[in-house]
């Protein structure tokens, strides 16, 4: 709305312009509109007569700013008539600005925070710096008072905190001291002295006096407002927020914003709220929150019935501004958590990255900022007429007449028509989010006997024990089953859902999300009918479902080194504990990414296996460098040239499946160093060992947020029996002098995972000099006979589905792999690579090598897939037909039957192949 007002009461508005001398006649017909409108414009205008001609020879942004500087003048001889002359003055340019088409709705709201923050400061920096001069402050000066509050800041909240101050709005405000800056005995003095400084700011601010008021304050949005004192530490509040905070302050610190005293320490001081107001996880029983939170307020006002538009409340009531705000935030703090840039505090602005996200159509965000924008002028307008704090529309029709011309038009019905629909169409957009009862409530429907047994069972979990959990999961039980019905064993796959469900320690969030997002339902459906092992891994860790919500899950693979940018980016300015945890949640989410790519089909078991590896890698990545600076912190920066993470076995080889553990070296090269330099130092040995044991621990013991992985660093020299981190000189040593020939074979698949780059190339260097010295073709196959034959002496055979173990299994197969790698100096480390020089050896025939190589290639796809089933040995019978059908599909076999025969038929051929070039073993060791 751009028109400029027309006059309702023409002979008020030619009075006010009578009342101003030298101001440009273009002027007239905004000034005679808006004070012929607007009793309280016309009495400003008379009041600041003299001052008015002086302002409107500027730009409105001069004026305001020259009125902010004048904020910065006063003190207590003058600050109650200097602020509310500032308001008196602030309120026409602005009001003139607005109005006048000068400025558009969010220029207009931020100039009238800028006032707001200026009157804030000013009121507070100078009762502040009273308490200060009369020494009721410990250790705070006047200076301190005016240079950082002397350790009071204020919070500006809602409106106010967004910058969308409306024309009569009151300001919400949370004042707090930092504690930190006081000693101990000292505090108690400091908050008597900032409590009363608060109460005296409050009043200079709102108190009514023959020159009007300055802003209305509320301070009620403190922590606990209705026992706590108007100013706590900060200390107090955050133990509150933490133990106590609820949903309706989640939202009020949303548009949070230090305006006032110690600025730094209220951004830190939000900083440490981060976690209590975006949640890590996805949110979705946020959602009903704000529904119960919008239908108190509603039950409370009386906004219940058919949209009237006589007295309509154009905040709270049907199709209103806080609908849209509701609308908004509801949405940022489900998400917010994980995505930084939903985190806006304007309302049109997370509207804008809400449609950016994805969460929102760009029409539908479009539509509301329109919106939003009119219903605030409109706002504006009705609250220009008196400087009321109202937000109803007026109930007469001379009061609709008076508003319309503000507005700019004669044409009432039309305006009351635009007004009408705007608010409807709110209503409609937002429906679904707020009125959940109208949609049509799934029916019950019929399972048969066997099934309904399972069922019943579901109201003894723990999941389903709270009365919130079991209501959502009631609406969320029909469409549930009947989709179950829909697959292809409903009986195996209710079974497998059931499972899921039993093992939930609690439900409300994620009974909220299947709620919110019925995709979720068909993709916990088509696990627990394929996959149990994987809907088991699910009630462990059922917040990994926030991720297939997130826009990259079915994104192209990042590849290790954009996985492990983003986990160090994760990591960085956390504490440690908090570092592991995070480490957890971020590797479970990928984990299970991964699992549900290979079981759609989206990516085949070789690329499952490059994938799981690469996620190890990325952890290593990131996660050493944390160990490192946690032992630094007590013992000094690493001596000499740092450590360096050697992954072997299926690690270093990239053929990593969901349940590898990994197989670790530490190699160090401590230079000259004789100890680290740091509060208790370490010789490098000593550091190392620390470090190496830590990082143990940080990937295998489970914390709040589960473990990362099991470690084995049997592979490292001498054993058990060596020490858990070896210096490079001695790792290289015991390699050309000690080592068996099994660890030189161990090193064909070792790859630097962590470490400074030129000490993983200077490790990579050994490896290929020890590869290349120790490639005597009789001496490997000889030593590799007789460790086949100690492998064998062990008794696993193997089978079927065991098809790691025994003769002609992966393990013999990798065996002959690294065997043919070191007797060829070849520095492959995947198997099928390795076995390509086998030709050359003489070992196998071409076609020979050909078929070993196959048949490894279908075992590491068959061993893929079994370990997403399940985490012990597979039995065909308990999977199911959707186990044994993904079997069948993974290894392009028509059946798991035929799959089991070709399996059997391949271990025997490649046994055979195997015995011929490293001996026979004994049948009763098979």
């Amino acid at each position: 709305m751009t028109r400029h007002p027309i006059p309702f009461a023409p002979a008020r508005g030619d009075e006010a312009w009578a009342a101003l001398g030298g101001v440009d006649l273009t002027l007239r017909p905004l000034i005679t509109g808006a004070a012929g409108s607007s009793p309280y414009l016309s009495s400003l205008f008379l009041r600041e007569a003299d001052w008015v001609p002086q302002a409107l020879a500027n730009r409105p942004e001069d004026s305001v700013s020259a009125l902010i500087a004048m904020a910065g003048t006063l003190d207590h001889t003058n600050l109650d008539h200097g602020l509310r002359q500032l308001k008196r003055r602030a309120a026409l340019v602005v009001a003139l600005a607005d109005l006048g088409g000068i400025w558009p709705l969010h220029r207009v709201t931020q100039a009238w925070t800028d006032v707001a923050d200026a009157c804030l400061k000013a009121a507070l920096t100078t009762h502040v710096a009273l308490e200060a001069r009369r020494g009721k402050i410990p250790g705070m000066t006047e200076a301190d008072a005016h240079e950082i509050g002397a350790g009071m800041v204020a919070l500006a909240m809602g409106k106010m905190g967004a910058g969308e101050l409306n024309y009569s709005s009151d300001i919400d405000l949370i004042c707090f001291f930092d504690d930190d800056r006081f000693d101990p005995v000292d505090v108690m003095d400091a908050r008597a002295a900032f409590i009363r400084a608060t109460r005296r700011m409050a009043a200079a601010l709102s108190d009514t006096t023959e020159e009007g008021y300055v802003f209305r304050t509320d301070l009620r949005l403190r922590p606990d407002a209705s026992v706590t004192p108007v100013c706590i530490s900060l200390t107090a509040a955050e133990r509150y927020y933490e133990a106590e905070g609820r949903s309706w302050e989640r939202s009020a610190y949303i548009k949070a914003r230090p305006a006032a005293g110690d600025l730094a320490a209220g951004q830190r001081f939000l900083q440490v709220l981060t976690p209590f107001v975006w949640r890590r996880h996805l949110d979705f029983s946020m959602v009903q929150d704000t529904i119960d939170m919008r239908q108190k307020i509603r039950d409370h006002k009386g906004l219940h019935g058919d949209l009237k538009l006589e007295g309509h409340n154009m905040k709270l009531g049907a199709g209103g501004i806080r609908e849209i705000e509701f609308f908004a935030q509801t949405r940022q703090l489900v998400a917010g958590g994980r995505d930084l840039s939903l985190r806006k505090r304007r309302t049109v602005d997370a509207l804008a990255a809400l449609a950016e996200a994805g969460w929102i159509g760009a029409d539908v965000a479009q539509e509301l900022t329109d919106h939003y924008s009119h219903h605030r002028e409109i706002e504006h307008r009705v609250q220009m007429i008196d400087d009321a704090q109202t937000h109803d529309l007026p109930k007469s029709a001379e009061g609709f007449a008076r508003l319309a011309h503000l507005c700019g038009t004669d044409d009432v019905s039309a305006f009351r028509a635009g007004i009408q629909d705007r608010l409807q169409r709110v209503e409609q957009i937002c429906g679904d989010l707020f009125q959940p009862g109208k949609a049509t409530t799934p029916s019950e429907v019929s399972v048969p006997p066997e099934q309904a047994e399972i069922v019943a069972r579901w109201p003894s979990y723990p999941a389903l024990r709270s009365e919130r959990g079991h209501a959502i999961f009631a609406r969320l039980k029909p469409t549930l089953l009947r989709r179950f019905q829909r697959a292809a064993r409903p009986e195996e796959a209710l079974l497998n859902f059931d499972n899921f469900l039993k093992g939930l320690p609690a439900g409300v969030q994620l009974f909220s999300l299947f709620e919110a997002n019925p995709s979720l339902v068909d993709l916990i459906v088509d696990i627990c009918a394929t996959a149990p092992g994987l809907s088991l891994y699910l009630s462990r860790h059922a917040s990994v479902l926030d991720a297939v919500l997130d826009g990259r899950f079915f994104a192209p693979w990042p590849g290790m080194a954009s996985l492990r940018a983003e986990l160090a980016e994760l990591l960085a300015g956390q504490g440690y504990e908090a570092q592991l945890d995070q480490a957890r949640r971020w590797q479970k989410e990928w984990h299970f990414r991964i699992g549900v790519h290979q079981l759609r089909n989206l990516i085949s078991a070789d690329g499952a296996m490059a994938q799981y590896t690469d996620l190890a890698h990325a952890v290593l990545g990131a996660l050493w460098p944390a160990v490192c600076d946690e032992i630094a912190r007590r013992h000094g920066p690493p001596p000499g040239l740092g450590g360096v993470v050697l992954g072997m076995g299926s690690l270093g080889a990239g053929r990593m499946t969901a349940g590898s553990d990994l197989d670790l070296i530490v190699i160090y090269d401590p230079a000259d160093a004789e100890t680290s330099l740091g509060p208790r130092p370490l010789d490098p040995r000593g550091w190392y060992a620390k470090a190496t044991k830590t990082l143990i621990t940080a990937l295998s013991a489970p914390t709040a947020a589960g473990t990362l992985y099991a470690v084995d660093m049997r592979l490292r020299p001498s054993g058990r029996q060596g020490p858990v981190a070896t210096a490079i000189k001695a790792f290289a040593d015991y390699q050309r002098a000690e080592a068996w020939t099994w660890e030189h074979m161990a090193l064909t698949r070792a790859r630097a995972m962590a470490g400074p780059h030129d000490l993983c190339d200077r490790v990579e260097a050994i490896r290929s000099t020890i590869i290349a010295e120790k490639a005597d073709p009789a001496k490997v196959r000889t030593d590799a006979a007789e460790m086949r034959a100690r492998l064998a002496a062990t008794g696993r055979a193997g089978g079927t589905w065991a098809i790691k173990e025994g003769p002609g299994g992966l393990q013999d197969i990798a065996l002959l792999g690294q065997a043919v790698a070191l007797a060829s100096g070849s520095e492959a480390r995947d198997t099928a690579a390795q076995l390509a020089h086998a030709q050359a050896l003489g070992w196998l025939d071409a076609a020979q090598a050909a078929r070993v190589i196959a048949g490894e290639a279908l075992f590491s796809r068959v061993q893929a897939a079994t370990r997403l089933l399940t985490d012990v040995t597979l039995d065909p019978g308990a999977i199911g037909d959707g186990g044994r059908e993904f079997l069948a599909r993974v290894a392009d076999a028509p059946s798991a039957d035929a799959l089991a025969l070709e399996l059997d038929a391949t271990r025997a051929y490649i046994a055979c192949v195997i015995d011929a070039v490293l001996g026979v073993s004994l049948p009763e060791e098979r």
